[in-house]
């Protein structure tokens, strides 16, 4: 037998059921219209359980009332050592029965979504007045405490959304869906804009350098031994011509092995063939760090000279020169040249400056644009037609040819057509080539403290000395 008075009830079914329909009443009457998006875990740590990924697709509407009646809660905008973060906190109050009956029930059969019964730490809530999304920090479940022996609320304390890069919402709400993409994190995608200039490189006979031609030009530079430790690329040191003759150049491409200690030569570019060779000049490597490398000079007639006469403009990958082929009996030439860091063609050279050119060649340059149109759409996916690479559309601005994407599933490379999802799939049929790659770009741009270390080191210097005194 229970020792408690059985006079009184502690709280019959009916009064709890009066005390529940007054608190969704008044909820009605006094809150704010939200939007609840559960979290859906996408990937997870198996240790630590860290989330590593998360998906917000669904979206229900609820009632909820608004604690801060003065205005958001924390500290506001605050500068960390981690940049300015913002700190907005804010409560909302809701229905416990109404939760378990209109939310609950859709998310039970999820196996994405860990805990169904009840509001969950991690789940987003947007709140319209403010167009601003919080994310749940703590759910009590548990006040008022038991009054009549029940539960009637759920209190959400909440922040300002965070996102993670590997965060993504796509309720196909608009207004939910665009009022985040701001608090995520971004990578830029630089397009080629469709007025990018094509590199000129034209062609030359190499005999046309003296007004008598005679002799034979060095048409390749062959590599026997490719040397190791160095530094920097030697000098490639090539001996005179007889007199009257025009000397060979060439330059040293270099790359680095594994397990080894500087770098190698990878081959050898003839920059300028010359002419007035009888026989083979001799191949030197000159250089202060490395040794080793041992080259020979193939010579023959009717080779080429090839020099850049416009470098272009905004190519994100070294250009494909192709030259018209050689007359029978003769050697086609084969070219390569590079862009440097903002897309222009400036060096390069001749693999084989061929041989049996009687005239002067076709060079044909391939075009930095490629493939170039459309719009790309918000919360879209693009695709990188060579990586196979995704993400999701975050803002694209059409003038800068700057696309904003989060959410990225792999590592797009430069130079390749990164293409919209299709009209088929209610996305676009937008297709660019990818320039270049900015990942620190952000919403908040002092989220990465660059700003602030660059000011801070006109002032502070510790590089010769302690400004604040020696010990």
């Amino acid at each position: 037998m229970s020792p408690l008075n059985p006079y009184f009830l502690q709280g019959s079914p009916s009064e709890q059921r009066l005390v529940q329909d007054l608190i969704n009443e008044q909820l009605k009457m006094y809150g704010q219209d939200i939007v609840y998006m559960p979290r859906k875990i996408v990937n997870q740590k198996t240790i630590l359980k860290e989330i590593v990924a998360s998906n917000f697709y669904d979206s229900y509407r609820i009632e909820a009332y608004l604690v801060n009646y003065e205005g958001f809660g924390g500290q506001g905008d605050i500068l960390s050592k981690f940049g300015v973060k913002t700190t907005d906190e804010v409560t909302f109050v809701i229905s416990k029965e109404r939760y378990e009956d209109f939310i609950s029930p859709f998310l039970t059969s999820d196996p994405a979504i860990k805990l169904s019964t009840r509001p969950e730490e991690g789940d987003l809530i947007y709140l319209p007045i403010d167009n601003t999304t919080f994310e749940i920090k703590y759910v009590e479940g548990k006040k008022p405490f038991y009054q009549l022996n029940n539960l009637y609320i759920y209190e959400l304390r909440c922040e300002v959304v965070d996102l993670e890069a590997d965060d993504n919402i796509n309720t196909s709400i608009e207004e939910v869906d665009a009022s985040v993409k701001d608090f995520t994190y971004a990578t830029n995608l630089t397009m080629v804009d469709s007025h990018a200039q094509t590199a000129v490189i034209t062609a030359s006979l190499a005999k046309n350098q003296i007004a008598s031609p005679f002799g034979k030009s060095v048409y390749m530079i062959d590599l026997i031994n490719d040397g190791t430790g160095y530094m920097n690329p030697p000098t490639v040191s090539i001996s005179t011509a007889p007199s009257g003759g025009v000397n060979a150049t060439a330059v040293a491409i270099m790359t680095h092995k594994s397990q080894q200690t500087g770098y190698s030569i990878l081959k050898v570019l003839v920059t300028n063939p010359g002419i007035g060779y009888s026989n083979p000049p001799l191949v030197n490597f000159i250089s202060n760090t490395g040794s080793g490398a041992i080259a020979t000079a193939l010579i023959g007639t009717g080779a080429i000279k090839l020099a850049i006469t416009d470098g272009g403009t905004e190519y994100s990958s070294n250009p494909v020169v192709s030259i018209s082929s050689a007359p029978s009996g003769g050697q086609t030439a084969l070219a390569q040249f590079f862009i440097n860091s903002i897309g222009i063609v400036t060096s390069g050279g001749l693999i084989n400056a061929g041989y049996g050119y009687s005239q002067v060649p076709s060079v044909n340059t391939s075009s930095p644009i490629g493939t170039s149109f459309g719009n790309y759409i918000f919360n879209e996916i693009v695709k990188g037609v060579s990586t196979g690479t995704t993400a999701f559309v975050n803002n694209w601005d059409a003038d800068t040819k700057i696309l904003k994407v989060r959410g990225i599933n792999g590592q797009f490379a430069l130079g390749e057509t990164i293409v919209g999802m299709g009209t088929t799939l209610a996305g676009s049929n937008a297709t660019y080539k990818l320039f270049s790659v900015d990942v620190q770009d952000k919403y908040d741009p002092f989220a990465q403290n660059i700003p602030i270390q660059q000011e801070s080191n006109t002032f502070i210097d510790f590089d010769s000395d302690n400004p604040f005194g020696e010990f």
